[in-house]
């Protein structure tokens, strides 16, 4: 199935008195590139939360946001670093009397010092809370991928569609091509009768010319890739999985191909449906961009 890079999910669970919520947004990236922003407190479990990122994604910048908080408020408690805060006291009465100052050092003066306050938790079992984690962050991925195998069924459908209308369009080039051979001879027999004012023609040299010109401007391998790239494109749409690079690089050969087309074949016509298949192939490229 193809998937989108871009997509989000979310859970929330429990660990002992401790409640855990997380989300994962994606959007497009050439790798994958995980981020994962949660209380310094547990950054132990951060590599494990990527490493489960990793198993679901191969590219997409995704942003991993792990929100801890405790269901006790008993179990934070404030302690007073006492000694810091005599020492604190001290210096600065003796800045007072030094320099001539005035005024009174207030409680929130003094709890805005440098570690006069610290915020003293329990200790976590490291082992418990990171499966704990694990578990909602599974149930987090799971929401996440079905939004993203949601998204990439739309490219799908609208990739298909314009892979149909490419080849609709390869088929009036493959028609017109000969045509335009039976139209330069016309023109070249032409051309040499009004030069040589009625003097015959002899129909060995616009058959030679018209055959030199008819091999310049053959479309026939190309045609036949634009087909063949199509149809890989259609199988990689079908098998879906990391697609996305091999769905670029073949557009790219899709756009080499066209190009070629439109290069070889100077007439008006397959030069409108030369720039009819680049618009659908660079329609395509857009879509593909967000394709895993």
């Amino acid at each position: 199935m193809i998937r989108s890079m871009t997509g989000y999910g979310s859970a929330s669970g429990v660990s002992g008195n401790l409640e855990l919520t997380i989300e994962l947004r994606a959007v497009n990236n050439r790798y994958l590139d995980v981020t994962v922003r949660m209380p310094r407190l547990y950054l132990f479990a951060e590599e494990s939360l990527k490493k489960q990122v990793g198993t679901v994604a191969n590219r997409g910048k995704v942003d991993v946001f792990v929100n801890v908080a405790s269901t006790e408020d008993s179990e934070v408690e404030i302690a007073i670093n006492e000694p810091l805060a005599k020492a604190y006291m001290a210096a600065l009465e003796t800045l007072k009397g030094q320099f001539g100052l005035e005024g009174d050092l207030t409680a929130m003066q003094m709890a805005k010092l440098p570690e006069v306050l610290n915020v003293q938790r329990p200790e976590t079992d490291q082992e418990a809370f990171a499966k704990d984690l694990s578990a909602v962050m599974d149930e987090a991925l799971q929401a996440f991928c079905a939004m993203r195998e949601v998204e990439g069924e739309k490219l799908r459908q609208d990739i298909a569609g314009r892979l149909d209308l490419i080849e609709t369009l390869t088929a009036k080039v493959e028609a017109l091509s000969p045509e335009t051979v039976i139209a330069y001879r016309e023109k070249l027999e032409q051309r040499m009768r009004e030069v040589l004012e009625g003097t015959h023609v002899e129909e060995s040299r616009i058959l030679t010319e018209a055959a030199i010109f008819a091999d310049r401007v053959a479309v026939d391998e190309e045609i036949t890739r634009l087909r063949s790239h199509v149809a890989q494109l259609r199988d990689m749409l079908q098998t879906g999985g990391g697609v996305g690079r091999k769905i670029d690089f073949l557009l790219q050969e899709l756009g080499r191909e066209t190009n070629t087309v439109g290069s070889k074949c100077n007439d008006l016509e397959i030069g409108k449906l030369v720039i009819a298949l680049k618009a659908e192939i660079e329609k395509i490229r857009e879509q593909a961009q967000n394709i895993e």
